[in-house]
This record gives structure tokens, C-alpha cells and sequence, in this order.
């Protein structure tokens, strides 16, 4: 009999491992305690069905983002079929063609999502970068190159050893330069992109991941940005979670783990409790699909001696980045892609939705009268914001509704053509990892869903895919990946390498899961071998 593998948690990295899994001869199961799978990259249904028999108007926990390099993901998409789709769900990615900069008293920008192909684009970026639209001064803007360039040149082992313990804010010395600069290349990216502070973040993951961004947009045969042609669940994880089900893997919803029993070497079983009660779970190999805060209280005494790679996972630290979506009467494509709004105190990012869903008829859902979906997403929840003076943290769900569609009116509404009008909105939705447990207390919010932020010496504290217990993996954003960033393409390779090491584990014949690396330009290939030899050799970067 093929031997049997217990993952628990059905977000991507749960069902990543379950379709490498079924597809070499394993008996799967999946245990996810919501009714709905996907984790922080699903859709929901909001409240009843809609009036008619019309679908309920479809939330989200945030909107999603596909950039070029997410290369894990792309590989497993394709294997997913979706109807006549050659490429099964990849597919229903949809490239975007701008990019948005908000900025609160001045003119929007425009930027194309990849390299212009118009003499009227280049000129855009051109202005952009050396004019004056940004309010950057040009030394700044170039010694910000500079900085990239530098990482760029950096041969792997200094980017671990030096880069990543050096903060972000420190390395493009963002005290030293102009507000704007601060505003959009100190804060305002990692802030929007990926909810962390550029005072505690990696400069070795920050730097990394702009490079990654970059490529995208420099490189003309790949999409820099890409986004979903409906609601995430509807297109690309029911799919899945069907297919899967074709395959053989067991799902089992509404199921939480209460306990892993551990006798130092490996696991001899899991306890549970699901919809008919508490029940024991027992399988060949176990692989934790968790978040890093649901991990922390599970991981026993006990565990840490038998795994030693799992016993600073409460040194790891998340923040929240959580959405909000405005359902109106009339579509407002802000942009064909992307918004970030630099000054907004919330770090808020969005997308208008309504234009990329082509074959979506958003009059079949709610009352039949929303015509366009903004969603917004809020990577800073400790600022005090506009109307309230208080952090999001520390509002009511009436009073982010509020606050966000005022800060979005100050950036977008500055001219003598407001786009954005409250009136417009029908129904609004916020994401329900975001609650307030304490009756006394309906303005104190609690994330159910917070996000792994890569802080400076981080990567020192994240295990490996496979741990030192015989029968037990880890899989999710904060393990040890070349995606190095919590993302669903962090979340997919992760998943890859723990099924490797079942595959290794067991002595498997089968084949292994393929793992990318990060592409970079092999024009700088030679200047990072040189630094390998200088660090080797004790010695700094040239030119640092």
C-alpha cells in the first residue's frame, strides 16, 4: 500500500504539497479549519445570497499580485485544469499595463508595467525619473541606483551575511535624503508591497525583491504584473481544490489541530477536532501548512529537542497588511493595474477590479446594481490616520470604511475632476480575519491573519522545509526559500521542498519537485563571482 501523508492547513502551501503528493502515489488528506480553502489568497462569498437568486458579492482577504518571477506558482497553475484553457488557470492571468502613484496635493503617475513600447512612454519614465514630477532630486534618485547596483554585484553569501542584518532605511540612508525619497523609495514600497517597516527590514530581502520587480518591468517577453480575470476562489482555488479531489487527496473542512504528539523523533500522531468531534490522526508523514502564529503554539518542548530548526519561531515577527473592498455603482479603473498611494497614512495599495474580470457579470451578484470592485489594501494598521487620528487597529469597521475612501480622496481627488465619490458606494467589505472580541472594547481590533515580515537577522530564526523529526515537514511563507518573502510563491516552493523531503525520507524513485532560483541578469554573473572571492578572502564589496 502507497504510504500516506497528513497536511494540515488548505492555504497554497497545504495544496501545493497535496497536488505534488497525489501526483507521485501518495495517500493525501487535508485538514483546514475554515469551510473554504485557499487561506490568505481566497475569495468569499459576503454574507446571504444575493436578491434573485444572484451570487453573493465576492470579498477577499486582499487582493492578489502575480508578478514575473513568481515562476513556482506559474508551474503549478498550468497543472490545474480550467475548461478549454490550454495552460489550465495560468490562463486566467490577466497582464496589467500601468501603474499608479498616488500622491496626496499633486498630479497622479502614470507609469507602464513594463518597458514602454511607445516613444510617448519613454519619454513618461523618462521625466519621471529625472524631472522633477516625483519631487526627487536627481542625486538622490541616482545614488538609489547605485544602491541596487550594489546588491546586485553582491555575491549570495554577503547578501546572508552582511545585508541581511543591515535595515533597509540604513542601507539607502534615507535620513539623509529628502522627504519624497523617503516617502517612496525608503517607505512607501515596503510599506505598500509587502506591510514592513524599512527602519527593521532586511535590506538583503527589500533589495532583492526591487531587483525582482525591476527585471519584470525591464524584461518585454515576460508580464510584470498579472491579476486574476474574477474572484480568486471561482478561478483558480475551487478549480483546484475539484481537481485535486479527481486525483484522490481526502479534504477534511471545519477541522482544527489541537496537538501534535511527539516522542523526540518523530510524530506518532496528531490530535483534532472537526465537526464530529475530537479524533486522533495518524499517517506516515505529517507536514504543518501553518501560519507561523498558529505554529508557535504548537510546537511542544518536546518538538524543539527533536527539531531544534522550530525553536525560535516566536523570535519571527508578523504585521498586518488586510483589505477592504468598495463595491459601487459605476466602475472606477483608477488604472489598468496598480495603485500605490505614497502619502496615504494607512500605506494603501489598490486595484479596480471590474476591468479585469472580462466574462465576470457583476450585475449577477448582490442586488444586481454593483457595476465596479475597488479593493484596498492597508499595510499599516499603527499609523493614526486622517479623519480619526487613530490607527486602523484602532478603529471601528465603520471607521476604516471611512478613513481608507478619505485617504483615497485626498490622493486621487486633488484635481478639478474628482473620480472618487462616496455616493457611489453600495456595500463595503472588510476582511473577517479582522474582529473585535472584547464587547468593551468595539474599537480594539484583532488580526486573525497577520503576515510574516522578513526583519533584519530573521532568516536565522526560519527552518528548513524538512526538520529534524523523521516524519514531519514544514510548509509556508516563513520557511527557508529562495523566494525569501512571504508570498504565495514563498507559500508554493515551500511546499515543493518539504514533499522533497518526504521523497528524500523515504528513498522515493520518484521524480523530484522542481525548485527555481531568482533570476538576475548574467551581465553582473562575473562581478558577483569576484565578490565570492573577495569575500572569501576576508575582504568588502569593491567600491563600498
Amino acid at each position: 500500500m502507497s504510504q500516506s501523508v497528513a497536511i494540515f492547513g488548505g492555504g497554497v502551501a497545504g495544496l501545493t504539497a497535496a497536488h505534488e503528493l497525489i501526483e507521485r502515489g501518495y495517500r493525501v488528506s487535508v485538514y483546514e479549519r475554515r469551510d473554504i480553502y485557499g487561506g490568505k489568497a481566497r475569495s468569499m462569498g459576503i454574507g446571504e445570497p444575493g436578491v434573485d437568486g444572484r451570487h453573493p458579492l465576492p470579498g477577499e482577504h486582499g487582493f492578489r499580485f502575480f508578478p514575473s518571477f513568481y515562476r513556482h506558482l506559474q508551474d503549478t497553475m498550468k497543472r490545474i485544469p480550467f475548461g478549454d484553457n490550454p495552460k489550465g488557470v495560468y490562463d486566467n492571468l490577466v497582464a496589467t499595463k500601468q501603474v499608479l502613484i498616488a500622491r496626496a496635493g499633486a498630479a497622479e503617475i502614470q507609469l507602464p508595467a513594463n518597458l514602454p513600447d511607445s516613444m510617448g512612454d519613454w519619454i513618461n519614465v523618462f521625466r519621471v525619473m529625472f524631472g522633477d514630477m516625483l519631487g526627487i532630486p536627481r542625486h538622490e534618485i541616482l545614488f538609489f541606483i547605485d544602491r541596487m547596483l550594489q546588491i546586485l554585484c553582491a555575491c549570495e553569501e554577503r547578501r546572508l551575511d552582511e545585508y541581511e542584518q543591515i535595515p533597509w532605511w540604513d542601507f539607502i540612508e534615507a535620513d539623509t535624503k529628502s522627504t519624497e525619497y523617503q516617502n517612496l523609495l525608503g517607505r512607501g514600497l515596503t510599506r505598500s508591497l509587502v506591510a514592513m517597516q524599512a527602519e527593521k527590514s532586511s535590506t538583503r530581502t527589500v533589495g532583492v525583491i526591487y531587483l525582482q520587480l525591476v527585471f519584470g518591468v525591464a524584461a518585454p517577453w515576460l508580464d510584470a504584473d498579472r491579476l486574476l480575470d474574477g474572484p480568486t476562489n471561482d478561478v483558480w482555488i475551487d478549480p483546484w481544490v475539484q481537481y485535486l479531489t479527481q486525483l484522490g487527496v481526502n479534504f477534511c473542512p471545519e477541522t482544527t489541530i489541537e496537538a501534535f504528539d511527539c516522542d523526540g523523533e518523530e510524530i506518532t500522531g496528531v490530535r483534532a477536532n472537526g465537526p464530529n468531534g475530537t479524533f486522533e490522526v495518524s499517517a506516515d508523514y505529517y507536514i504543518a501548512a501553518l501560519p507561523v502564529e498558529a505554529m508557535i503554539d504548537l510546537v511542544t518542548p518536546i518538538m524543539k529537542e527533536g527539531a531544534p530548526s522550530l525553536a525560535n519561531l516566536d523570535l519571527l515577527e508578523t504585521s498586518w497588511m488586510n483589505g477592504i473592498q468598495y463595491f459601487l455603482d459605476r466602475d472606477v479603473p483608477l488604472a489598468h493595474g496598480h495603485g500605490i498611494f505614497i502619502h496615504s497614512e494607512w500605506a494603501l495599495t489598490t486595484v479596480s477590479q471590474g476591468q479585469f474580470w472580462k466574462d465576470v457579470d457583476l450585475s449577477r451578484y448582490g442586488d444586481g446594481r454593483v457595476d465596479g470592485i475597488l479593493s484596498v489594501c492597508i499595510s499599516d494598521w499603527d499609523t493614526p490616520g486622517l479623519l480619526y487620528g487613530k490607527p486602523a487597529s484602532q478603529c471601528s469597521p465603520q471607521e476604516i470604511k471611512d478613513e481608507v475612501w478619505a485617504q483615497l480622496e485626498v490622493h486621487i481627488n486633488d484635481s478639478a475632476r474628482p473620480i472618487l465619490h462616496e455616493a457611489n458606494i453600495l456595500d463595503w467589505h472588510l476582511d473577517p480575519a479582522i474582529s473585535y472580541p472584547d464587547p468593551g472594547s468595539p474599537d480594539a481590533a484583532v488580526n486573525a491573519e497577520p503576515l510574516l515580515i522578513n526583519t533584519v537577522g530573521s532568516w536565522e530564526h526560519r527552518p528548513e522545509a524538512v526538520t529534524g523529526l523523521d516524519n514531519f515537514f514544514v510548509a509556508s511563507d516563513y520557511v527557508r526559500t529562495n523566494t525569501d518573502l512571504a508570498t504565495m510563491e514563498g507559500a508554493n516552493e515551500s511546499a515543493r521542498r518539504a514533499v522533497n523531503g518526504i521523497l528524500e525520507r523515504g528513498n522515493s524513485r520518484e521524480r523530484r519537485c522542481k525548485i527555481w532560483t531568482l533570476d538576475e541578469p548574467p551581465i553582473f554573473a562575473p562581478m558577483r563571482v569576484y565578490d565570492r572571492l573577495r569575500y572569501e578572502m576576508g575582504l568588502g564589496q569593491a567600491g563600498r
